[in-house]
């Protein structure tokens, strides 16, 4: 006889297992037992790598920038404590290594100061013990040059742009103008100048300064005489709204274009002619108040140019020309106006720098990989003050041979190599 059919009967189902097992877990994922992935921004790759004796690897702030919580900072004396807690001048002279205080052999090559002026004349070289400069044509050397000197090996010195004070001069400078296409003995050395971007000599000088190695006489655009007038406030403040300082009324197509490209990608302000977006040429002194150093007359935009961009974490610097050497004062505004340079130029930038002072464009792939990299450090306020640690910890490194070759030392450097040509007294050529 078959056996009767079994009833089925739903099983029941205990739900209190299954919600005690997921407590479980919460838990446990709220004590960081597990690690999930991060949903943030993950930290951006350290720009400049460096190392210690024997490959041994030292990490500070930029290398890691973004792996900090964000901080919209706006104290720079506050992201400075920040970083002398966390990093400390010690630690970074340990990363940047004993190479950062004394000048590479790049930079021995780069900066030389010139090659007749050679940085270790020998005194018994010297023909003569005064030398007076007539600064004959010119269009922007600064009167503040003007004045007598007491140089190397007992050379005295006297540069003026006045002939009442350098009546029978040993050497004549030209600058926007052309020297005399002879000279005979007992005339003048002929000098020319030029420290644009092409260095075109004229043929017809018997010294000639540029900003290469390869010149008689090497000149920097680090010097203090380019701007002895201008405001020099410098702000502990910076602006988290705009970024980014640019500033340009000298309007070329392509820097213009390269400007655009990544201005579009931060928040800016752009001061100047060329793409401004400020509402006019002359607003830095009604943004900036503090900034006037003039009372008198109408003022002019070089006047508080170190002012205005000193409230800006970074100031975008673009060289006319990518050349090699070709660092001007665009850089080295920004870097006395405690700002950062996002650069965009010489090849061998570094050879006049301070180590990690600036952001070199040349290191990104894209301009949205320099942006992305410019707003993470603009959150990252023990990052960006690192930017500044050289100038805190006394890091100059090559910054220190560019300061030296700078236009503030070329009275004497140009009277030495005079003295030793013999001046006046020098053969025709």
């Amino acid at each position: 006889m078959p056996s009767p059919p079994t009833m089925l009967v739903p099983k029941r189902i205990n739900y209190v297992a299954p919600m005690l097992a997921s407590a479980a877990i919460l838990l446990l994922l709220l004590s960081g037992y597990f690690e999930l992935p991060s949903i943030t921004t993950a930290p951006l790759p350290p720009i400049v790598p460096f190392a210690t004796g024997a490959g041994r690897r030292v990490e500070t702030a930029v290398d890691s920038v973004g792996s900090r919580e964000r901080s919209a900072f706006t104290s720079l004396l506050a992201a400075f404590g920040a970083w002398d807690a966390a990093v400390g001048c010690p630690r970074m002279r340990a990363k940047i290594g004993a190479a950062a205080n004394s000048t590479t052999a790049s930079a021995m090559a780069c900066i030389t100061g010139g090659s007749a002026w050679g940085g270790a004349n020998r005194c018994e070289e010297m023909r003569t013990r005064h030398v007076g400069v007539f600064v004959k044509g010119w269009t922007w050397i600064p009167d503040a040059l003007d004045g007598v000197y007491t140089c190397r090996c007992g050379v005295s010195c006297v540069w003026s742009k006045a002939a009442a004070v350098v009546d029978r001069p040993d050497a004549m400078l030209f600058e926007g103008a052309t020297p005399p296409q002879q000279r005979m003995k007992g005339l003048p050395l002929r000098v020319y100048l030029d420290l644009e971007a092409g260095r075109n000599p004229t043929g017809f000088e018997d010294i000639f300064i540029g900003y290469h190695a390869n010149d008689d006489v090497q000149v920097t655009y680090a010097g203090k005489s380019f701007h002895s007038s201008r405001s020099y406030h410098v702000s502990i403040e910076k602006r988290n709204d705009a970024l980014i300082y640019w500033s340009s009324s000298r309007c070329l197509p392509h820097r213009d274009k390269l400007a655009k490209d990544i201005l579009s990608l931060v928040p800016h302000h752009s001061f100047g002619k060329c793409l401004n977006n400020v509402g006019g040429p002359d607003m830095a002194l009604s943004m900036y108040p503090v900034c006037s150093n003039n009372e008198n007359g109408s003022p002019h935009w070089w006047d508080h140019l170190h002012c205005a961009m000193s409230h800006y974490k970074f100031v975008l610097a673009i060289e006319n020309t990518q050349t090699e050497s070709y660092v001007t004062e665009k850089l080295f505004y920004a870097l006395e106006a405690g700002s950062v340079p996002i650069y965009f130029g010489a090849p061998n930038v570094w050879d006049f720098v301070p180590p990690n002072s600036i952001i070199d464009a040349s290191k990104f792939i894209s301009l949205k990989e320099l942006a992305s990299y410019v707003k993470a450090l603009a959150n990252d306020p023990v990052a960006y003050a690192e930017y500044h640690a050289w100038r805190r910890c006394g890091i100059l490194g090559n910054f220190g041979r560019t300061r030296e070759m700078s236009l503030d030392t070329l009275p004497c450097r140009l009277c030495e190599l005079v003295s030793k040509r013999g001046g006046r007294s020098a053969d025709s050529l």
